[in-house]
């Protein structure tokens, strides 16, 4: 299935708001994989699928995540809307035919970050944060990091998460944590 069709069959499945996020994914982690070395057909089709279960209702996450063998943490079993990055994964894989692991695991760590991100992972997780409709404060300046410097871009996309989690007094995902600690210990390397 060719890019056109996927986003001919995620208009059927998406909201108009969902699509055009996702159509924005797509083609911010495109224009990252440019700037900085990586597959661009690979970061077009991740940015476009990675939030294919984001609209799968969040009473049903855990019992669909259980069927594709996903296995759930306990942050996971309280937050089930986490389960929208791993369980997409399994539904491109599933649906359209994606079984490229860099592909997949990008969208499977788009929400959380986690150990030893690729460059691929690093891009899709970042393009979510700046794709063209999102809109929060010091959302500029990861923007204009983001040109030059992959991970310290992340490392604040990573903190905005973080301290928006902390604020509402949520749950942390480890592999958020992981994610950050990893590119604090290594430094910038971009």
């Amino acid at each position: 299935m060719d890019y056109a069709d996927i986003i001919g069959e995620l208009t059927k499945r998406l909201s108009a708001k969902r699509l055009s996020h996702s159509i924005g994914v797509s083609q911010t982690a495109e224009s990252l994989a440019v700037r900085f070395g990586c597959n661009k057909e690979k970061a077009r089709l991740a940015g476009l699928l990675h939030d294919l279960a984001r609209e799968v209702p969040v009473n049903e996450l855990l019992q669909r995540a259980q069927a594709f063998g996903i296995v759930v943490c306990d942050i996971e079993q309280a937050e089930p809307v986490l389960l929208h990055a791993p369980l997409a994964a399994k539904m491109a894989q599933a649906e359209f035919g994606i079984d490229d692991a860099e592909i997949m695991q990008a969208i499977i760590l788009h929400t959380t970050g986690g150990l030893n991100m690729t460059r691929l992972d690093k891009i899709i997780y970042l393009a979510d944060v700046i794709e063209p409709s999102r809109s929060f404060k010091g959302i500029d300046k990861i923007r204009q990091v983001a040109h030059t410097d992959l991970d310290e871009a992340l490392l604040l996309a990573l903190d905005q998460s973080i301290c928006y989690i902390v604020k509402r007094r949520g749950l942390i995902h480890p592999a958020t944590i992981v994610a950050r600690n990893e590119i604090l210990r290594k430094g910038s390397t971009y």
